[in-house]
């Protein structure tokens, strides 16, 4: 597990608006049993908002997608996806997302 990894939708009842997670829990807990994500939405299927700090674009593999922070969950491991990818370029925002997420600041 590596923080910012992409992962396969593995849900099909999803996976048209939501074709990624990206893992957002520590390298550090990598031996419990969950992963915290944050489903990236096709930008044309994510919900509007206008919080955009709160949910930045990202770009992979050719597409923008938004990563939907507050939509944040706990998946089992075992359910997850491949790894296909990361966004490390990418820390600044998605910390600053969480970070607003959590404190508000």
């Amino acid at each position: 597990m590596a923080f910012l990894e992409v992962r396969a939708n593995p849900n099909a009842a999803t996976r048209n608006a939501v074709p990624f997670l990206l893992e957002v829990q520590a390298d550090l807990l990598a031996t419990l049993g969950t992963r915290v994500v944050v489903p990236l939405y096709r930008q044309e299927a994510a919900p509007k908002t206008l919080m955009t700090r709160l949910t930045p674009r990202v770009s992979f593999q050719g597409q923008i997608l938004v990563a939907m922070v507050p939509e944040l969950a706990g998946v089992a491991h075992r359910d997850l996806g491949a790894v296909i990818g990361d966004l490390a370029s990418l820390r600044t925002e998605v910390v600053g997302a969480l970070d607003l997420l959590f404190t508000g600041s």
